[in-house]
């Protein structure tokens, strides 16, 4: 017999239903786990005792929102995290992708760049960063602002660079920003090939075509269904035999796309899609 939902999970549904119907932000199909630890913190932050005061303020605050949206998404990322995917990305993707005239990529999940910043950053010891545009998306406006700017506090740069020797690097992090007043700023030569968009993978469709997608960390919030369908849209948006990386607690087998993939580096989570 299953068991009832909880007053608490009852609520949740509630919230998420509204935000939907007054912001245009779909939560509804992320890992309902995942979201009630975040949704604790944030009652805590606002001071509401349940799920119903937060949607009362939500609806007629609109101060709000954006607050609760930090929340509700996950702004967390590293340059180079997990170094050997780069390292993956370096010696087995970018010597295919020296075929294109022109090369596309999609980093869906952004969040505050770190990642859009690696690849960059990659594509340029590679050779390729002139002749690439990176298309960096997000449902989060503050982190999307963060990301354009492309300024990270300096207390985290000594990880960074760890982590960009790990993943191959050629030269030194440093080449690539300018450090003052306690933070650090990447080159603009970096942003200029990157494009900064609000996009949604739970309501949005395909808008480029591109040779690789990395989209990593993400996939882990959704529920089933989400994930098939943020994977069908890397699968619409792929070109024969592009590129896929997901988060290293990711993976295809269990999707319903997984037939339109081949492993490419499994153990770094890259696929191949087939032609």
């Amino acid at each position: 017999m299953t068991e009832p939902p909880s007053d608490f999970d009852i609520e949740l549904r509630l919230l998420l239903e509204a935000i939907y119907l007054k912001y245009c932000y779909d939560f509804r199909s992320y890992s309902v786990a995942s979201l009630r630890r975040r949704v604790e913190q944030a009652l805590e932050k606002f001071g509401c005792r349940t799920l119903s005061q937060l949607q009362d303020r939500v609806l007629h605050e609109p101060s709000v929102m954006p607050a609760l949206l930090q929340y509700l998404t996950v702004p967390v990322s590293e340059m180079f995290r997990d170094p050997e995917y780069f390292l993956g990305l370096r010696r087995e993707v970018i010597p295919r992708l020296l075929t294109y005239p022109s090369i596309r990529v999609w980093v869906a999940g952004c969040s505050t760049g770190e990642e859009v910043y690696s690849i960059a950053i990659l594509l340029q010891e590679e050779g390729l960063l002139s002749r690439t545009t990176i298309y960096a998306t997000d449902i989060n406006p503050e982190a999307l602002r963060a990301a354009e700017a492309g300024v990270y506090p300096i207390d985290r740069v000594a990880g960074f660079s760890e982590s960009y020797r790990k993943s191959g690097g050629r030269g030194s992090l440093s080449d690539y920003y300018t450090a003052g007043y306690g933070a650090v700023v990447f080159d603009r030569a970096l942003r200029a090939r990157a494009a900064f968009s609000d996009h949604s993978l739970a309501t949005d469709g395909v808008f480029a075509e591109v040779q690789l997608v990395s989209c990593r960390n993400v996939l882990i919030y959704f529920d089933r269904d989400l994930q098939d369908r943020a994977v069908g849209l890397f699968r619409d948006a792929l070109v024969r035999r592009g590129f896929l990386g997901l988060g290293n607690r990711e993976s295809l087998r269990f999707s319903k796309h997984a037939d339109a993939f081949t492993e490419l580096l499994p153990e770094v989570r890259i696929y191949q899609r087939c032609s």
